[in-house]
């Protein structure tokens, strides 16, 4: 069976972030590790092969997704993990590196289909507790079987939330509703200079919504920085659907995680070649609110990659028990600071066929070329072209060598 393993290795504590040459030559040295090998021996002999490597190198370590075909799950996670600590030991340069997650991540509707046709001694308990203790090789904590302690995990998301604030350093708490005198006058000029330079909407509009509290500004802060993990992680999987499927999202049989989300009357340009796009397209827009050089949503399709991370933010808050009206606020807010406009939405209302045909519409959107409605032309043609000039699409995503050669 084929399995694609997650493995989250990072620098060593206390090493500085690597800049971008360093990150280039991480790539280099994991791609030549990974192309080196055709298949490891896993547990007990067994040959596992290794099908297809994606490595994705951010400052601080690397996110690598390994496809493996492997008689089992468990097989699968150690054939990685075993292969991925010797491709790191073989370079002095990322021997010092370490393995913080190397795991399969089972989308919740084959989870259940391989719970519910396991069977005979071997088969893995239904609890979870149970299920994961066993697989961790431990026993379940005493009273937790059957059971979670949600209070207790509950707090250790609020906190890692509250850790990871500080990573979103493109935007000030401001951008989440919080009142601050000063901070509000210095961006309220500013939105004031960007209007006059033919820019619409902005940060910190100061529309005379209720003030949301520092604390849950950062909680807010940080649940978009942890969200970002998990879309990224999940995207990677939908890419990997429609790669081995070689179908489109209308088409695909497998499950997917968030592409089945974008709008239906495009389902069928929704390949694997789009979907590599539209990753490169979310893996930019969140490093430019992680690394500070944010200014503005870029095209389209970035507008609908931020739809999906305020989506995943608040799907993973409620998960925890965390969502409250005060976060939902605070949420709206920085999505009314982000979003020029909400032009984007169109394309979920079936009853407008896109509005793709307005007079006038030039196919690019963005603040000079509002249609009729107040809102941007959004041909799928023009999903990944800048709204306008100096705006940031990655080469990856913005568009078609042939086409450019032609």
């Amino acid at each position: 069976m084929t399995y694609v393993v997650t493995v989250d290795t990072c620098i060593p504590e206390g090493t500085p972030e690597m800049d971008p040459l360093q990150r280039a030559g991480a790539v280099a040295l994991i791609e030549d590790g990974f192309d080196s090998v055709r298949a490891v021996e896993g547990p007990d002999g067994v040959e596992v092969d290794v099908l297809d490597t994606i490595v994705a190198v951010h400052p601080g370590g690397a996110l690598l997704k390994v496809v493996v075909d492997a008689p089992a799950l468990e097989v699968a996670e150690e054939s990685v993990q075993a292969l991925v600590d010797e491709l790191l030991e073989r370079s002095e340069l990322l021997a010092d590196w370490t393995i913080d997650r190397c795991e399969v991540e089972l989308h919740p509707d084959l989870a259940k289909q391989s719970l519910d046709a396991a069977e005979g001694p071997d088969a893995p308990p239904d609890d979870p507790a149970a299920r994961k203790a066993r697989h961790t090789g431990g026993a379940p904590a005493e009273g937790t079987e059957g059971a979670h302690d949600d209070e207790a995990k509950s707090a250790a998301v609020r906190s890692q939330m509250l850790e990871l604030a500080d990573e979103l350093r493109s935007f000030t708490p401001a951008m989440f509703g919080v009142i601050d005198d000063e901070g509000e006058g210095e961006e309220r000029e500013g939105a004031e200079e960007r209007e006059g330079a033919g820019e619409t909407g902005g940060r910190a509009r100061g529309d005379g919504d209720s003030a949301v509290p520092p604390e849950t500004a950062r909680l807010a802060a940080g649940a978009l920085v942890y969200a970002i993990d998990i879309l990224v992680d999940e995207l990677f999987e939908d890419v990997q659907v429609l790669t081995q499927e070689e179908a489109t999202v209308a088409e695909c049989e497998g499950p997917l995680w968030h592409l089945e989300r974008l709008p239906d009357r495009y389902a069928l340009n929704y390949d694997a070649h789009f979907s590599r796009r539209f990753l490169v397209t979310v893996i930019a827009m969140t490093t430019r609110f992680t690394d500070g050089s944010f200014e503005r949503l870029s095209c389209v399709a970035e507008e609908l990659a931020l739809r999906f991370l305020l989506s995943q933010a608040t799907t993973t808050l409620e998960l925890y028990g965390l969502l409250d009206d005060e976060l939902s606020a605070a949420l709206a807010a920085f999505a009314g600071n982000v979003y020029e406009d909400m032009g984007h939405e169109w394309l979920y209302d079936d009853s407008m066929g896109g509005i793709e045909g307005i007079e006038g519409a030039d196919g690019i959107g963005g603040a000079s070329a509002r249609g009729a409605f107040g809102v941007a032309p959004v041909a799928f043609e023009s999903w990944f072209t800048p709204f306008k000039e100096g705006r940031y699409v990655h080469p990856s995503a913005a568009g078609e060598p042939e086409a450019a050669v032609q």
